[in-house]
């Protein structure tokens, strides 16, 4: 076993260590049972972070520093400001997420969905700061979050059925010349289409709209992101993308029979849109692929990012490794929601590749 720490980030509407759902239903193996204690007693480190079910990256990624630094978290003197909240939020001190935090802690970071996203600019802040946060705060009072130079605590980020650039889950609602009722669908799909459209409606709590997560997953905004978070050269970057849709003659998707009930009419939603964003972004069918919640291109490698297909005999540094995609849907991944999957093969099969590289 290498000294590798492992921390798992939940997607959006997720749940971890610190909230009592995880107790009754992990978020980590569903109703399959915790996937951290299975790992545990292979003898990995394995965490479950707990970051703001809703709330934007940035939010998260303060989150995710304060559970694992135990500390208290700061979002920022000059986020706070601008984004109409609170500077401080909870007090991890005295019950952190991870055993230890210094120079020779070793992060692996497993995102799932919009986990993926949280761990990049947790990365990146960890790495390099915040010239922003450095402008408006003193010294003496700056979190070490924004001050930088703990690249080398980061050793792996792996992003599974992450929108790496977005998802047009979000954009095909508002783009003018595209009807989402229109799209043919299953009957049976309506009354769960109901509860996923809940499921992707943020409530208002009083912050800027823009600090919310499912403004950074637009597609314009997820670009605008990666436009701030570097490839680090001494990480390796590893997504795993999902499908649960197939080709018809028009080069559109529609979703296969198997997929999670929650997302099959998204499903046929995101595989029938072609457009345009709000930004400009062109959408052809090759965005139509997709795991019933976010686009399967999307999950593989952030655009402009340097990326490869996976070769387990060639796993570099630097570089987006690809895998080979899933056929999954969303959550599968977690063990499932009302369709249950055994999951821990394959996040052992992950975890050992990993282990490996240390």
């Amino acid at each position: 076993m290498s000294n590798l720490t492992y921390v798992f980030v939940h997607g959006l509407a997720g749940w971890g260590r610190y909230d009592e759902k995880y107790a009754r239903r992990p978020y980590w193996g569903m109703s399959g049972g915790d996937l951290m204690a299975h790992l545990r007693e292979q003898g990995y480190a394995c965490y479950a972070a707990s970051v703001s079910p809703m709330g934007s990256a940035w939010d998260r990624a303060c989150e995710l520093y304060a559970q694992i630094a135990g500390t208290r978290v700061d979002y920022g003197a000059a986020h706070a400001a601008e984004y109409g909240h609170e500077r401080f939020g909870r007090d991890f001190s005295g019950d952190p997420l991870i055993p230890s935090w210094d120079d020779g802690t070793r992060l692996v970071l497993v995102g799932h969905s919009f986990g993926g996203a949280t761990a990049r600019l947790f990365s990146e802040l960890l790495a390099n700061g915040d010239e922003a946060e450095r402008a408006a705060t003193d010294p003496s009072e700056l979190s070490s979050l924004f001050v930088g130079g703990m690249a080398e605590r980061i050793h792996t980020i792996a992003a599974l059925a992450s929108p790496l650039n977005g998802t047009t889950a979000y954009d095909l609602y508002e783009d003018p010349d595209f009807k989402p009722g229109a799209v043919k669908v299953p009957l049976w799909t309506r009354v769960t289409a109901k509860i996923m459209t809940a499921f992707l409606k943020t409530e208002p709590d009083g912050r800027d709209p823009r600090d919310y997560a499912a403004y950074d997953m637009h597609v314009d905004h997820a670009l605008e992101l990666n436009g701030r978070i570097s490839t680090l050269p001494h990480v390796y970057y590893l997504s795993v993308p999902c499908t649960t849709t197939v080709a018809v003659p028009d080069g559109t998707h529609v979703a296969k029979r198997w997929t999670e009930p929650l997302f099959t009419q998204r499903a046929f939603q995101i595989g029938a849109y072609t457009g345009k964003t709000a930004g400009g972004v062109e959408i052809d069918t090759s965005w139509c692929e997709n795991d019933g919640l976010v686009n399967t291109i999307s999950e593989k490698a952030p655009l402009g990012a340097p990326s490869k297909p996976f070769d387990r005999k060639e796993i570099e540094a630097g570089m987006w490794n690809v895998l080979p995609t899933l056929e999954a849907d969303h959550m599968w991944l977690q063990g499932g929601l009302m369709r249950k999957h055994d999951i821990r093969d394959f996040y052992t099969r992950l975890i050992k590749m990993i282990d490996a590289l240390a």
